[in-house]
Order: structure tokens, then sequence, then C-alpha cells
């Protein structure tokens, strides 16, 4: 589905419910990949989750149990909650809101993520970067930053920049393998103005709340408003309620990736292998220390009886 104005096109990809976990799943909205469309900049997987109330942290908190990734940088980004989190590259950290966690793979690593018992509601982001060939067996590593809320223009709202740089407003001192973008724009109601852009980057625009109109097309919660590179700017118009926006961009990622389950490669073979790996339980992934819970991994699902083949830029696979 587009929308175009005389100077921009916005692509809008509708978000769609799929469980993320183990025993204990947790339902999530998840835009990227998308059939029309597997990435913004090296933005390959979009999920988007809650509010969701925590009565009882048992039944309804998040309990992710270890489990494996190759080939990317997962970003966690919280806007309620308290997710701890351990890997086995022996980080033990927190998620919080406003507090950006960038885990980085490399050629192989595991971990879980599992909410406090003082998470009273879960609501956030869970995204992946896909590494590029030249970066994508580096060594694991993980970053945090506390981005400093900024004023926008015009009195529109506040940013808060987790991740590259958000020209004339502010900037991440986080580090990525390509060029990205990554903010939380909390918005102002009726709030009209013009957000300066890279002209080299794509852009998404992920609704959480409110309504917010970018270049003439009208998105909503869930909503994932798309701009190819081009433009220097784009004209937003935010509803009659405060509107909290992830922005997300990148420099167009040309690459062909493999992705299946939580494993990123650029050919069947080398997923078919790493899945085996995890399943030998080999120094690839090494184990997750401290972690307890109903199950101690979650087990890899059984392969496609199809070969897996590659995602382009526009979400077909081959090409």
């Amino acid at each position: 589905m587009t929308e175009s104005t005389s100077q921009t096109t916005v692509q809008v990809l509708r978000g769609r419910e799929v469980p993320l976990g183990g025993v204990r799943a947790l339902e999530v909205r998840r835009t990227l990949p998308h059939r029309d469309r597997s990435f913004i900049g090296a933005w390959c997987f979009v999920d988007h989750y809650g509010p969701t109330r925590v009565v009882d942290a048992s039944r309804d908190g998040m309990d992710v149990p270890p489990h494996p990734h190759t080939g990317l940088q997962t970003v966690s980004w919280l806007f309620a909650g308290e997710i701890e989190h351990r890997d086995s590259n022996g980080v033990h950290a927190m998620v919080r809101p406003g507090e950006v966690n960038l885990m980085t793979s490399g050629r192989g690593i595991a971990h879980s993520e599992v909410s406090t018992p003082a998470t009273s509601t879960l609501h956030g982001l869970q995204l992946w970067v896909a590494l590029p060939e030249v970066d994508r067996e580096m060594a694991r590593d993980f970053q945090h930053h506390v981005p400093t809320e900024t004023e926008l223009a015009d009195g529109a709202g506040t940013a808060l920049v987790f991740i590259g740089e958000l020209p004339g407003v502010a900037a991440s001192p986080v580090r990525t393998q390509t060029p990205l973008l990554g903010a939380e724009l909390r918005l102002a109601p009726g709030a009209e103005f013009e957000l300066t852009l890279d002209p080299g980057f794509e852009h998404a625009f992920l609704v959480d709340s409110g309504t917010l109109t970018v270049a003439g097309q009208q998105l909503g919660p869930a909503d994932l408003g798309c701009i190819d590179p081009g433009p220097d700017s784009v004209r937003l118009q935010v509803g009659s309620e405060p509107a909290r926006v992830a922005l997300l961009g990148g420099t167009p990622f040309t690459e062909e990736i493999v992705m299946w389950w939580n494993l990123i490669g650029r050919t069947h073979e080398e997923v078919v292998a790493a899945r085996e790996e995890y399943e030998r339980h080999s120094e690839r992934f090494g184990e997750v220390p401290g972690y307890e819970g109903p199950e101690s991994r979650i087990p890899a699902p059984p392969l496609p009886t199809v070969r897996l083949r590659p995602r382009n830029r526009r979400g077909r696979v081959g090409g």
C-alpha cells in the first residue's frame, strides 16, 4: 500500500500478530520482515509489543529462554517495564525505558530475556540489524546508552536518539557497522512541522500511540510508514492526542540475506550448519549463565522442507 504527494511516497506496512518466546509466548506485532519489504537500512526485524498489563509474572510476563543469534545485532528499547538480559558473553544487564541495549552476535551468541518482578506493564520494541558481510563474524559485543531527551523545533515535542544521528537534533555514541538511525519521538497533540532527514537514508515511522500523518499519509498504532532515499525533509502532522513514534533509518542494505528463526546467514547451508551447532551445544553459541526458567534453552525448530532462499530489499525471495 502506498500514498504519494508531489515529493514523497510513503509505503505503509501493517503489523501482524505473532508469538515470541518459548513455553510462555508473548504476542507481538511484527512489521519487518514483510512480504513487500525486507529492510529499512540494515534494520531487518521490527517487533512491537504491549502495553501488556502484568498481573501474574509467571503467566503474563516475558520469559524468553536462552536462544541463538548469528550475523546480527539486537536492539532493545522499552516504553514501560524492566527486562533482565543475560548472554553467553557473560553480560548481565537490565533493559529499562529510555535506555538502549545493543547486543552484537557476530558469528554466534545465545541470550535470554526475562521481565523482572517489579514490572507491572510490558511495552516496547525488539529490533534486529543485519551485519554486513565484512563484519558478520566479528566478536560478540554489548553496548548500553542512555540518550538525553532533546527538544524538537517549533514546540513539536522531544526526541530520544538511541542510534545514529537525527540531523539538527542529537546523536548517539552507540557503534553500528552500517549507518543507522533509531529514535523515539514524543510528539505534542496537533503539532505540525518539518523534520529534517538524511537524503541518503531510507526512513520508517512506527506509530506506538496516537496518529501521525507523514507526507499526507495517516498512520495509526502499529503502522510502519516507509520512505525511500531522496527527501531531505518530511512534513509531519500529529493528531488530536499525543503521539509516540519510533523513527528508524539507514543507508540501503543491498546484500541479500537468508533469515530463518533467530539466525541470519547468506546461504541455506550456512543456516543449516548454525542450527546443527546450536543443537550440539557448541562453543560457537556458548551457554547463558544464571538463567532460571521452565526451559534451559529454546530448542531449534525443524527446518522447512524446502530450500531456504535469500531475501532482497523489497521482501521477495531470490532476485
